[in-house]
């Protein structure tokens, strides 16, 4: 979801890409030897927008909100789950769109990973890294559910300055 969506990352501007670029910067997020059509990369552009607004208004705790485009989310793509199996894997639930197509798949995966992150304990995890200047997303899969930061960069980037502030409080010149 960072890579399509514009914002602030690590500090810096982030212009996501748009035009003959968006396929390929999709398919170097996608496991496997996925092939993108610029439709396909416009619809998974769409809901990445939509996603965002879910993580921000989690963030903010806004949770009603959160629900109401992750709901719309459900219906527009016809999520749906089924049981699949890979040769040697165990089954597993994965959860389909209304058609099968790599985009409306996708987002229906995601939008029916959102519910269940909302419709239970874990919609707190959904967050905006805290760094000045990034506002890239992330999942929190931490132990204590502490994570504060999109990545180790913005984490020590921010705890630098906290300590260059703390030093220049103790020895102003």
């Amino acid at each position: 979801m960072n890579v399509l969506t514009d914002g602030d990352e690590g500090g810096k501007p982030y212009v996501a890409p748009t035009g003959e670029g968006l396929p390929a910067a999709i398919v170097g997020v996608l496991p496997g030897e996925a092939t993108v059509s610029m439709e396909e990369a416009l619809y998974l552009t769409g809901t990445t927008l939509k996603v965002r607004r879910v993580f921000e208004a989690m963030e903010a705790g806004q949770d009603d909100e959160a629900a109401a485009v992750v709901n719309a989310l459900v219906i527009s793509t016809g999520a749906r789950p089924q049981l699949n199996r890979a040769p040697g894997e165990p089954w597993q639930v994965h959860f389909h769109g209304a058609d099968d197509t790599l985009a409306v798949g996708w987002s229906a995966g995601i939008a029916s990973a959102l519910t269940l992150a909302i419709g239970s304990d874990l919609g707190g995890r959904l967050g905006v890294c805290q760094a000045r200047r990034c506002d890239r997303v992330y999942v929190d899969a931490s132990r204590n559910a502490v994570r504060q930061f999109c990545s180790r960069s913005c984490q020590s980037r921010t705890k630098a300055a906290a300590f260059r502030a703390r030093s220049a409080a103790r020895h102003p010149s």
